[in-house]
């Protein structure tokens, strides 16, 4: 049986990745593709207890590396109940968020060194790499209207200020600038529509797939 592809969608607040990740599952399960659809943090029984401590309260509720022990905590039980089960049986995996956020968020946002993001991140993933990761750009003074335009109690980060969402965004383009073979750069201001066809361009130009 062929292993399954994990595809991840990382960027800013906002920047629409969830309607986005829907869509595509339901090209590629119309496509025949078996597909599962996860999200970090979260995305298992013990992952998502870890979430609900990451994502509310008060923004300075933890120091940088505490969080990033939390994050990599939950990614490591994620990958282990849900990620790694469907790759092997070859299902799809679409993930909202995965590593890149860590070292944007906790990175370029907090200040952490990189270089315990990349011991932690090696500890908890065993080197699991997506094959396809869309990076949604937006400006974050657009993209934290439209999250507050959803907001509920999970909007610890929402609540950091500008500055540390522009750092974000620069975080994010640079990764998509650095590795062009597995990022595509999205640009998040079109239409939904115009979005998604970009996305599924992708799947059929990169990973072969006919959508």
């Amino acid at each position: 049986m062929a292993r399954g592809r994990f595809i991840t969608l990382e960027g800013g607040e906002g920047a629409g990745k969830s309607t986005q990740l829907r869509l595509l599952a339901e090209a590629l399960r119309g496509a025949g593709v078996p597909v599962v659809t996860t999200r970090e943090p979260g995305g298992s029984p013990g992952a998502e207890e870890i979430r609900a401590l990451l994502v509310t309260g008060k923004p300075g509720r933890w120091q940088p590396l505490t969080e990033a022990l939390l994050l990599n905590a939950a990614r490591h039980q994620h990958i282990a109940e849900t990620v790694e089960p469907a790759l092997a049986a070859g299902t799809w995996v679409l993930c909202d968020r995965y590593a890149d956020s860590t070292f944007a968020y906790q990175g370029a946002g907090h200040g952490l060194d990189p270089g315990v993001l990349r011991t932690l991140h090696a500890i908890a993933t065993g080197g699991l790499t997506p094959d396809l990761t869309f990076v949604f750009d937006i400006d974050p003074a657009v993209g934290l209207t439209r999250a507050a335009s959803r907001r509920g109690t999970e909007d610890r980060y929402e609540q950091m200020d500008l500055a540390f969402h522009g750092r974000l965004r620069d975080a994010y383009l640079a990764l998509a600038r650095s590795e062009p073979a597995r990022c595509l750069l999205v640009d998040s201001s079109r239409s939904v529509e115009a979005i998604q066809s970009d996305l599924r361009a992708a799947l059929r130009d990169r990973l072969g797939l006919p959508l």
